[in-house]
């Protein structure tokens, strides 16, 4: 953090003041977007108290206090962009808060504004360097400025970006004023609607004339977020990485009656237990034998990197877009230890709340597209992963026993993705039988676990 000396126009004195440079947020991100201060200008501010909330490509998080003391400026409002390595806020600590008059340090944001526009500013670029900029400091708010920030939640206020339309442009039914997600549905409905009587109206009057975009209730809604770091990746990964395809058939008839019996046990202490932490236990024990499937390949494609942790990731439908966090070295943990960091994540991403650590280091990914009803995919891998595996749903189908009976049997279909730079045909076949001989004979496992 970098020091400078906050002026006093009352007073004629100056406080010590700290910028809190914006850290790294996670794996290749840049920038973030203001969503919420929790702190307004003037505020005192307790250390690890939450100051602000920032929507990145990958998650919503907050931003907490790093000492104790008083908030003196925002360098950003709500929707702005804020880079890594800049500054962020700036406060007093709570020693030189206290060693200087209060009121100076108060002193209105209108007046500090005023007197830093013909200030040089100091910003600090990505790589820590400091550069000096002649343009004007940022303007701060006014409290006598007469604009009243309208009560919204961040979900709700992201929506109304996406929609292309002004907070104040929606009444709020919520308590002074605060817009709710109901209110936001209804004047897009409302909208819609508009947009469709313009359309009647312009299609009586000129049938002979093609409606525009605008009166085809047609809505336009920006790539941005989640959405669009997904739209990059995938579109990288298709397009330099050589897909091979590779699928089969799982009975888990025996897995679902193992699960069934673990269950209560489970459920005793609170706890719940699906299928996705048997599978991914199965899945490190067989990555052990074929470390290949578990390996990056560096970016220049000439060099493979061995992983020694099976980082499993899975692939999370949430509201934002999809998120894949991973649950770190497998191999080494508990049955139960991977239920609950499976319960977690998929809470977390579901939230939009995904810390990036738990973005980063996946060696391997799992997308169950069978929670969904899907019983095939393709997936496209998770560079810099080398393969990726998409489970269907499981069904109950005919299947001949040994004696030619026909019995029912718990099927599931499992579709890998694999690069073709690194792994082959065969190395995927071995690897995905010694996978389905733990699933179908789940107490085989019993033998290789640590």
């Amino acid at each position: 953090m970098s020091d400078f000396r906050w002026p006093d126009t009352e007073a004629g004195k100056v406080s010590a003041a700290k910028d809190f440079i914006l850290p790294d947020l996670g794996e290749g991100i840049v920038e973030c977007e203001v969503v919420a201060w929790r702190v307004e200008e003037g505020d005192e501010i307790a250390e690890d108290q939450p100051v602000v909330e920032v929507s990145t490509d990958k998650a919503v998080m907050e931003i907490t206090a790093p000492a104790a003391g008083r908030m003196v400026r925002h360098y950003y409002q709500l929707d702005e962009i804020a880079r890594v390595h800049s500054p962020l806020f700036a406060y007093v600590p709570q020693a030189v808060d206290n060693d200087h008059d209060s009121e100076a340090v108060a002193a209105p944001a209108a007046q500090v504004a005023t007197d830093a526009i013909s200030r040089e500013t100091t910003a600090v670029r990505g790589n820590g360097e400091a550069c000096v900029s002649s343009q004007p400091a940022a303007a701060l708010t006014s409290p006598d400025s007469g604009r009243q920030r309208i009560p919204a939640s961040p979900a709700v206020r992201r929506r109304v970006r996406e929609l292309g339309v002004r907070l104040e442009e929606i009444p709020g039914s919520g308590k002074d004023g605060r817009v709710l997600k109901e209110d936001v549905l209804a004047f897009q409905r409302q909208q819609e609607k508009d947009h469709e009587q313009r359309h009647e109206r312009r299609q009586d009057t000129a049938p002979d004339t093609v409606p525009d975009a605008a009166g085809s209730g047609e809505r336009i809604e920006p790539l941005r977020g989640v959405r669009a770091v997904m739209a990059r990746r995938m579109s990288e990964a298709a397009s330099t990485i050589p897909h091979f395809a590779y699928g089969e058939e799982f009975d888990v008839t025996e897995l679902l009656a193992l699960r069934e019996r673990l269950k209560g046990e489970f459920e005793a202490r609170g706890e719940r237990l699906t299928l996705m932490p048997l599978l991914m236990k199965a899945l490190a024990l067989a990555v052990a034998e074929f470390p290949l499937l578990n390996c990056r390949l560096n970016p220049a494609a000439d060099a493979i990197h061995y992983q020694s942790s099976c980082n499993i990731g899975m692939a999370v439908d949430s509201a934002s877009g999809l998120l894949v966090p991973n649950v770190k070295g497998v191999e080494g943990l508990t049955l139960r230890e991977v239920a609950a960091e499976v319960e977690r994540l998929t809470r977390a991403a579901r939230d939009g709340r995904v810390d990036p650590a738990d973005l980063k280091g996946g060696t391997i990914t799992v997308s169950n597209i069978g929670v969904l009803g899907g019983t095939y995919a393709m997936p496209i891998i998770n560079a810099p992963e080398v393969a990726i595996v998409a489970l269907g749903r499981v069904q109950r189908l005919p299947r001949f026993a040994e004696d030619g009976s026909v019995v029912s049997r718990a099927i599931m279909t499992v579709t890998w993705s694999g690069d073709h730079r690194v792994l082959d045909g065969g190395t995927m076949a071995r690897f995905c039988n010694r996978w389905k001989g733990y699933l179908e004979g789940p107490v085989t496992m019993l033998a290789a676990l640590r």
